[in-house]
């Protein structure tokens, strides 16, 4: 309960994003209408996908690990950035992590693409600057490592599997959404930044002493 009046917009999303995977789970003809296809879009055709694309997930553990990273991140940070201000940032990712996917497969007409990971990673990258220092996990390595660290780590990978991985992932939407956090984070609370780079420098001046 505590949420919904924290983050409501959080919760909107999270309770939605999973209704809505779940049907489609079921519902081929739901599936298909709601996917991103580049080509159809890159031609001005459906181009509501881009949306309706991160309401939908391949499979289970697609929807767990995007869920449970937004579960982390999205209700602590949405008291932060404001209701209105966390609504626009997880759109508008959403929105300008897709349109590289769009140019990059518009003529790739067996490719589709679906899943919330752009907004997410928006989310996470978002959360990173309010609070570089915390501390997080990547599998296999298996100690904590500081969140922007993390992040450095996050966009280099996804810069290289982007051109070199074959694993149908969409990399690109991760590296985008990601950027469009920071980007978006940075426009609503520039003062964020001094911030940002008042808690590096402390913890690097106290790693001195």
């Amino acid at each position: 309960m505590e949420y919904l009046q924290t983050a409501p917009v959080a919760c909107a999303i999270f309770a939605i994003t999973i209704i809505t995977s779940l049907l489609a789970f079921s519902n081929n003809n739901l599936y298909g209408r709601m996917m991103l296809h580049p080509y159809t879009v890159s031609r001005g055709k459906d181009i509501h996908t881009i949306i309706t694309s991160g309401l939908i997930h391949r499979d289970w553990m697609h929807l767990f690990f995007n869920m449970l990273s937004f579960y982390f991140f999205a209700f602590g940070l949405e008291p932060l950035l404001g209701h209105v201000q966390f609504a626009i940032l997880y759109t508008i990712s959403l929105i300008l992590s897709d349109m590289p996917t769009v140019l990059k497969h518009k003529d790739h007409y067996s490719y589709y693409s679906l899943g919330a990971s752009g907004a997410v990673s928006a989310v996470i990258f978002s959360a990173i600057l309010y609070n570089p220092l915390a501390q997080m996990m990547i599998l296999p390595i298996p100690i904590p490592i500081p969140a922007v660290i993390f992040g450095v780590l996050y966009l280099v990978y996804c810069h290289y599997a982007s051109k070199y991985s074959r694993d149908q992932i969409n990399h690109d939407a991760h590296f985008y959404g990601a950027l469009s956090g920071l980007m978006i984070t940075i426009i609503f609370h520039h003062e964020i930044l001094p911030d940002f780079w008042q808690q590096i420098t402390m913890a690097v001046s106290n790693l001195g002493h």
